[in-house]
């Protein structure tokens, strides 16, 4: 018996549906093609249910006679190409004739079509890959096709399929693509009967993107248009301050056709290098014209992925351009002269004011005398010595303003204690790994606060050596272990916003925030819909700034999409924002007072892991008084000191 069989026609075009139809967009993508195709100046695209109940597109361009509708559906049967050169120098959108079968096989799939000067239309009518009819019908020039109960024939399918918002979303993206790709064709997306989105057509490319992708973006935005040895580019780039932290506004298309590929995506990011910040990605929208032979499209079935033949050439070309536009860009800034200000004639008598914030004002006596030198005292004298100390301290010294916990005051006038040590039995040496917190806790109680280094380090001596402690580490590490408590817990606190701030999102971020509305709830966030794809933040949580409210969510999105971020596994997910939120957190301007000190030296040690920052980081670095002696030279010094 054969081992070896040819397999029958309806399984081998849902073999090929696999690979061209993985969700209900991409339906809708194949057949908007086609439309284009056609010559077509009017799209019309309705969906319902994330496209799995129905998906309508119907589009007036040539359409089909009756035996060519039939013909359409055969596998492998085209009007795009006929020989292998064709290939190299594709024009249209599709051409592997692959679509309609294989959508035909997997769904309830039904062809209206009439073509210029015919009489009537023809409907063909396949269920499953079997046909049910084909008869006349009544049908204005143009192509129509509905498309229900998809993946019935594969119910497997339908189980790996998202939510409805989500599939929904997709199809919206889809649709937008092809209409940002093409100005020249008019475009209607219908959502369960809503109107989604339409366009007319010949409208502007930047008209074209302040419909799809709101007015925000498209007033922020930077022409560009260059010509090179037969390449050209032309489109849309934004200006440095509008950045994202995905890729997912990165568009890119090549001949008209929305591609994916490194080499301008490459080329993008490194136009902008020194421009944004690192970890923050640029929106674009560009167009790359060039000969059709220059390019292979034939590379993947859902020819999102492309390959130039001159990969290094195209590349150069590409980031010289955009240089040379964000060069334009920096040139008219600087070229703005400031305004002028004309004060009345009785304030311009008076002598200026600069403009410049003013710094607090200090005693000279506080400049030039030199910082009162901190000794070591014993825990009794604390209460006898606090009245000197602070008529002390509190004769020359300017007042600090807190930069730590800004809600306490500060309290110079609390002086360092510090006691040395006794003596530690041989048997303290062995203690267990989780008692080294509780031992550094104890050790701190005994630190003397000895001054601020390098604009970030706060020195202490521990009478057996010198500790240098990060504050900001610090701070992360608290704020960290709290955000951690809190959520776990279900105590986030939110905090009421005065005026809500709206956000405007794409459909597919749109999306995911819908269906992480409780997830963001739990984070301490307070979002309300306000229309399709707008949003208000009428609540953050406390630890939180409120302008940087719309970024944090729209990174918190970015990750969602992304899949570094799952609900389902929300431990995880709190971690990893948990700690882009404590990265915020800046360096101290300004030398924290010693009750800002001590308040921060209870709380550090108050944490479960005080030795690190939430990235692993240390905290704090210990050099002991061996170390100190090894560095001088002065190995002997100590049993000198017991001598004499």
């Amino acid at each position: 018996m054969a081992k070896v069989r040819l397999l029958e026609d309806h399984v081998a075009n849902q073999i090929a549906a696999g690979e061209v139809i993985e969700r209900p967009a991409s339906v809708v993508k194949e057949l908007v093609e086609n439309s284009i195709d056609a010559g077509a100046t009017r799209i019309e695209v309705e969906f319902r249910n994330g496209g799995t109940s129905l998906m309508r597109i119907e589009d007036n361009g040539g359409g089909m006679s009756h035996d060519d509708a039939l013909l359409a559906l055969e596998r492998h049967a085209t009007s795009k190409i006929q020989k292998v050169k064709d290939l190299d120098g594709l024009t249209t959108m599709g051409f592997r004739g692959e679509a309609l079968p294989s959508i035909a096989s997997v769904s309830r799939f039904q062809l209206q079509t009439r073509e210029e000067g015919a009489e009537g239309g023809t409907e063909v009518l396949i269920d499953g890959g079997k046909m049910i009819h084909v008869r006349d019908c009544g049908m204005p020039q143009g192509t129509r096709m509905t498309i229900s109960k998809l993946f019935n024939t594969v119910p497997a399918r339908r189980k790996f399929l998202k939510s409805k918002t989500t599939e929904s979303a997709h199809i919206v993206q889809c649709v937008r693509l092809y209409a940002l790709a093409h100005p020249e064709i008019g475009f209607s997306l219908l959502d369960d009967g809503r109107s989604l989105f339409q366009s007319p057509a010949n409208s502007s490319l930047k008209s074209r993107i302040a419909e799809v992708f709101g007015k925000q973006i498209a007033n922020n935005l930077i022409e560009v248009d260059a010509s090179e040895d037969g390449l050209r580019m032309r489109g849309y780039i934004g200006k440095p301050s509008l950045s994202r932290s995905s890729r997912h506004e990165m568009l890119f298309f090549v001949n008209n056709r929305p591609v994916e590929n490194k080499t301008l995506s490459y080329a993008l990011v490194e136009s902008y290098y020194g421009h944004i910040p690192k970890g923050r990605y640029p929106v674009a929208f560009l167009f790359l014209d060039l000969d059709p032979q220059r390019v292979d499209v034939n590379v993947h079935p859902a020819k999102r992925e492309i390959r130039f033949r001159e990969e290094a050439k195209t590349r150069g070309f590409a980031v010289r351009t955009l240089l040379e536009a964000l060069r334009g860009e920096s040139e008219s800034l600087q070229a703005i002269k400031p305004v002028e200000v004309r004060l009345p004639k009785s304030v311009e008598s008076e002598p200026r004011v600069s403009a410049a914030p003013v710094a607090k004002s200090v005693p000279a006596k506080a400049s030039s005398a030199p910082r009162p030198q901190r000794r070591l005292v014993q825990a009794e004298e604390r209460k006898s010595s606090a009245s000197p100390a602070k008529s002390e301290e509190s004769g020359g010294a300017s007042p600090v303003e807190p930069t730590i916990s800004p809600k306490k005051a500060p309290d110079p006038q609390v002086a360092s204690v510090s006691v040395v040590p006794e003596p530690k039995p041989e048997s303290a040496r062995t203690e267990s790994p989780e008692a080294a917190p509780r031992k550094e806790e104890e050790k701190a109680k005994n630190w003397s606060y000895l001054g601020w280094a390098q604009g970030e380090f706060a020195t202490f001596d521990t009478g057996a050596g010198v500790v240098l402690l990060n504050v900001r580490a610090a701070q992360q590490r608290i704020l960290y272990e709290r955000m951690l408590k809190d959520f776990a817990a279900k105590a986030v606190r939110c905090q009421k916003l005065l005026l809500a701030q709206p956000v405007e999102l794409d459909p597919l971020s749109s999306a995911v925030l819908v269906e992480s509305l409780e997830f963001f709830e739990r984070l301490g966030f307070e979002i309300a819909p306000f229309g399709r794809n707008f949003f208000r933040i009428e609540g953050t949580p406390t630890w939180l700034e409120d302008a940087d409210a719309e970024e944090f969510v729209k990174e918190t999105i970015a990750l969602l999409r992304q899949g570094n971020v799952a609900e389902d596994k929300e431990g995880v997910a709190v971690e990893m924002i948990a700690k882009r939120a404590v990265a915020k957190l800046r360096r101290p301007k300004e030398e924290p007072s010693s009750s800002e000190i001590d308040s921060l030296l209870e709380k550090l040690f108050s944490c479960d892991k005080p030795l690190t920052d939430p990235e692993g980081r240390p905290s704090l670095i210990e050099i002991s008084s061996g170390e100190i002696d090894k560095r001088f030279q002065r190995r002997n010094r100590r049993k000198h000191d017991e001598l004499f």
